[in-house]
């Protein structure tokens, strides 16, 4: 991920990505949303593209990421989510014919859980912590080749909060010569300033929710 095959993403799916922003839209008065816009878009996007099997959610809170990456598998017709929480709202955020045959939520601790041994794509947004960092690090990057990943909560300023899952995150991706993209508007100011001229340029730039920070970042594994 770059920012030239970000901006093709947009336009190569524009048109899907419209309806599943309108179908986003209509279910946010119902959902405690977590990604902001761009954020949530290049996850649907990639998804679509890449057109992953086994696609493993770690933190689900409300379902707003669940239903942004079951749209993507829908769209694509073919895939399945594993999400796992500590906190199961988001069974009740979740639409039955979107989740369909595609969805199974596990309630628990995943660090506890038996996760799947080929994972297609890897999407974190659960504890915040260095600890918890240092966990998926070791014991799911260590087994994983060639995997996309991406992590919520990294960049809310230029640099990672001191001692939090995003320095470790960082600090490891540096370590491995890992490169990884971000929509950060703190972190890449002039990334999320051309993203928002691609979506302007094809009808995307109604935001759906006021966050403005997308602090996400987006990497392969090596």
């Amino acid at each position: 991920m770059d920012l030239t095959t970000a901006a093709e993403l947009y336009r190569k799916y524009a048109d899907d990505l419209a309806a599943v922003r309108e179908e986003q839209r209509r279910r946010l008065p119902g959902i405690r949303a977590q990604l902001d816009d761009i954020e949530a878009e290049l996850t649907y996007l990639r998804l679509r593209e890449l057109r992953p099997e086994t696609v493993v959610e770690i933190g689900t809170f409300h379902g707003w990421s669940t239903t942004w990456l079951l749209s993507a598998l829908r769209d694509n017709r073919s895939g399945r989510l594993l999400s796992y929480d500590v906190v199961d709202h988001v069974v009740r955020s979740v639409p039955e014919d979107l989740a369909g045959q595609r969805w199974t939520f596990t309630r628990g601790d995943v660090r506890k859980t038996q996760l799947p041994g080929n994972i297609d794509y890897l999407f974190l947004d659960a504890a915040h912590s260095a600890s918890f960092a240092r966990w998926y690090i070791g014991a799911l990057f260590g087994r994983l080749s060639g995997t996309p990943v991406s992590v919520h909560d990294v960049f809310h300023g230029r640099r990672p909060m001191p001692f939090s899952e995003g320095a470790v995150l960082v600090r490891w991706l540096a370590e491995q010569k890992i490169d990884y993209f971000t929509p950060s508007v703190k972190r890449a100011p002039e990334t999320f300033a051309a993203l928002l001229a691609v979506k302007r340029e094809l009808g995307l730039d109604e935001p759906i929710r006021t966050g403005r920070d997308n602090p996400m970042v987006f990497f392969d594994l090596a």
